[in-house]
């Protein structure tokens, strides 16, 4: 294996962030408070079971758009090679990146003196939050102005008004 000289690799991971595509985060914050609308609905069950489905749903989900970008755009334009399935999987993994906060913030829980419900709660919250934030850092990353990030975090606020609003539609 060829060790690259450390400002060969540091200029390679400042481009790769200049490319960054937030798609990932967006989706992945959406599949996390998707996960915990329906895990309210379950009842009372261990927290581990929740952190497990939040991670467990983040990977099958990057499986699965890694999958889709792999067999149904690259494979279609050119042959697969290691350096693209590699490309698509760095690609996709903000879907699990995403899922980590709320499964930190439901592990965490017991330590605020939290109940299942309460629980739930909080890790919505982070996932909207996570939600705001990388459609934020996208908008951000694109050079929008004051205004345009404003318009931003507005429209995911109400995204997450609209999760919240099927949260108590889905508990009662």
């Amino acid at each position: 294996m060829v060790k690259l000289e450390p400002t060969v690799a540091r200029e390679r991971r400042r481009e790769r962030r200049a490319h960054a595509d937030y798609t990932g985060g967006v989706y992945g914050s959406l599949l996390a408070a998707t996960v915990l609308i329906g895990a309210d609905a379950l009842g009372d069950f261990p927290r581990v079971q929740v952190v497990a489905l939040l991670l467990l749903s983040g990977v099958a989900f990057w499986i699965a758009h890694v999958h889709a970008q792999l067999f149904g755009e690259h494979l279609a334009q050119h042959p697969l090679d290691r350096h693209t399935v590699l490309h698509v999987c760095r690609d996709e993994w903000p879907i699990v990146k995403a899922a980590v906060p709320p499964a930190v913030a439901v592990a965490v829980s017991p330590l605020l003196g939290l109940d299942v419900p309460g629980t739930l709660w909080l890790a919505l919250g982070v996932s909207l939050a996570g939600l705001v934030g990388w459609s934020l850092a996208a908008a951000k990353r694109a050079g929008a102005s004051g205004r345009l990030l404003v318009l931003t975090a507005l429209v995911n606020l109400l995204l997450g008004l609209l999760i919240i609003s099927f949260k108590l539609f889905v508990k009662h």
